[in-house]
């Protein structure tokens, strides 16, 4: 099923339309990066018609006032309340508003590729997705970010996850940001607002179950920017952790091996160090994955400057550590409640 042209003749033939794109943007406190976002979509290298909404939350700082300036500027732009403030409230009062058989997720950090919208629909095109993405491609800037960057392309701090490390096009579970059919939003009911994060994965789970295909394209290589120290990076891990372990409980078997070794590293250290001061050996767990870790930096640290380097066994910790505590912890009380079932009626009980 084909609800749009064929961009690739569409490629050849400029006569020829292309599909109308909406482009969503949840943004949050954004008032130094909002015009440089919403400008490097309206510069988009996609002959289609375009339109931006722009979902805005509560924010503490001109956000509002910059949103409102780009919008009376371009008819192409429009700008939607969120008082809520979470980021799937704001993603659905913007599909909501918006228009075009496709809708495209864009952050107000993201840097796109000039050819991002068109690779895009042609990948929807030739493949039949109902949701196309590509690469969480990090780069930093400081040492730290720098060694975030390089982290968060490895298998040891993110296993093989195809968004983060690259690799070959095809099926995959989920993918970062993403261009979906309108359809498939429709089929799903857009974005669960229960999950304040991995609503990505969440959605696109639904996707799948329902029949339809996420499709990852490395060529949509998106500029990501890591968190800028420790503390931003704990607390940005810890709640992935934290909200995983929810998705795992609405959604029964969609935990792998590369969920658990986290929490269960964590559990493993943890035991090790309290029996220790009874058990010498119990020390081999921790400073075995501190070992592990080091070898796993020099590895995986190569090109790196020297400051960025001594900081890479820092941030492989804080990842997996945040990760795993977070998983361990996260509260029944987080979970998504169960519908209750519907009571039958007292005629229906005394029916013949």
């Amino acid at each position: 099923m084909k609800p749009f042209p064929d961009s690739r003749q569409s490629s050849q033939n400029p006569a020829r339309p292309w599909p109308p794109v909406s482009v969503i943007m949840p943004v949050l406190n954004e008032e130094r990066h909002l015009r440089d976002a919403v400008r490097q979509v309206l510069e988009q290298d996609y002959e289609g018609p375009l339109e931006v909404v722009i979902s805005v939350g509560p924010s503490h700082d001109r956000t509002q006032e910059v949103a409102d300036a780009i919008a009376a500027e371009d008819r192409r732009v429009v700008v939607v309340p969120n008082p809520t403030g979470r980021t799937p409230n704001a993603l659905n009062a913007a599909i909501t508003a918006s228009r075009n058989p496709i809708v495209a997720r864009v952050d107000g950090h993201a840097i796109l590729p000039r050819d991002y919208l068109r690779t895009a629909v042609e990948t929807l095109e030739q493949t039949g997705a109902d949701n196309v993405g590509g690469i969480m491609a990090a780069e930093g800037i400081t040492p730290f970010e720098q060694a975030v960057a390089c982290a968060m392309t490895s298998k040891i701090g993110v296993g093989n996850a195809r968004f983060h490390t690259g690799g070959e096009a095809g099926p995959a579970d989920t993918v970062y940001l993403g261009v979906f059919r309108r359809s498939a939003l429709d089929r799903v009911g857009g974005y669960d607002e229960h999950f304040l994060r991995a609503q990505d994965w969440e959605m696109n789970h639904r996707i799948r179950e329902t029949g339809g295909l996420v499709w990852f394209q490395p060529r949509m290589r998106v500029t990501y920017r890591p968190r800028p120290n420790v503390r931003a990076l704990a607390k940005q891990y810890f709640h992935y952790g934290r909200w995983r372990r929810v998705v795992s409980r609405t959604h029964q078997g969609t935990i792998n091996l590369r969920y658990l070794a986290p929490p269960a590293a964590v559990a493993a250290m943890a035991l090790g160090l309290v029996v220790s001061p009874f058990f010498w050996p119990g020390l081999i767990i921790p400073g075995g994955y501190l070992l592990a870790i080091l070898a796993g930096s020099v590895l995986t640290g190569r090109g790196l400057s020297g400051a960025a380097l001594v900081r890479l066994p820092v941030v492989y910790a804080t990842m997996h550590v945040s990760w795993g505590t977070g998983f361990l912890t996260s509260p029944p009380k987080l979970s998504k409640p169960r519908p209750k079932p519907e009571r039958a009626r007292l005629e229906d009980l005394f029916e013949d």
